[in-house]
């Protein structure tokens, strides 16, 4: 597939037929996907490939208390586990659990394929390490990987998606999936064959998000 068509239909899936995946398409998935860049080329990514249905349903259950309390925080009108504006929901509006898609992570054992993309925090740079504020910097050394994948997912004509849903039990995780003291969980991304094929997006145009100069300078355009 062109890349330019790749780059344009990568779409987020959560919908997957019941069909396998051969570990040669997995195979080269990951052997496309590893040519994303990484901070000094210290390629400090790791990739577990969970095929055990029991670790998978245990993966997504795990995601269950997470995704409550986002589905309730989203449902009030806030940006879920923003660090910036405070939650303001309370413990029964987390229990109703509603305005959120859970399927997917119940049946996560049925996914046909589940990645958990993790990062050596001693192999990386986080240059916001000392600044007053949630650090991001350190993603720059495991998203583009985990972008890849779709990418290279999408070319097979597969589907998936980034999720984090995972990350704040990572300590369970960590027992789960013999995951070292050192590695950080970046992402879980489930894969498949999509129920339905997307092949057009919505996203912002380069004019609502880009700007000349400073924040607050002239629109760029072409």
């Amino acid at each position: 597939m062109d890349l330019v068509q790749v780059m344009r239909t990568t779409f987020a899936c959560r919908e997957f037929l019941d069909e396998e995946i051969d570990d040669e398409v997995i195979y080269r998935i990951l052997d496309n996907a590893r040519f994303a860049p990484s901070g000094g080329n210290r390629q400090g990514a790791h990739v577990i490939v969970v095929k055990d249905r029991e670790k998978k349903r245990k993966l997504g259950q795990l995601c269950e208390p997470v995704l409550s309390i986002y589905a309730a925080q989203q449902k009030a009108g806030e940006v879920p586990y923003n660090t910036i504006k405070p939650s303001a929901i309370t413990q029964q509006e987390i229990e109703t659990k509603s305005g959120h898609d859970f399927e997917m992570f119940n049946k996560l054992d049925q996914v046909p394929l589940l990645l958990i993309v993790s990062i050596d925090l001693s192999e990386v740079a986080s240059m916001d390490k000392d600044l007053n504020r949630i650090g991001i910097v350190t993603g720059a050394s495991v998203y583009p990987l985990a972008w890849n994948i779709l990418m290279a997912a999408r070319n097979e004509g597969l589907g998936g998606v980034l999720t984090t849903a995972v990350v704040p039990e990572e300590e369970s995780v960590r027992k789960l999936l013999d995951l070292p003291k050192s590695h950080a969980i970046a992402a879980m991304i489930p894969i498949g064959k999509p129920v339905q094929q997307l092949s057009r997006l919505t996203r912002r145009a380069v004019e609502e998000f880009t700007t000349v100069d400073s924040y607050n300078g002239n629109v760029f355009k072409s």
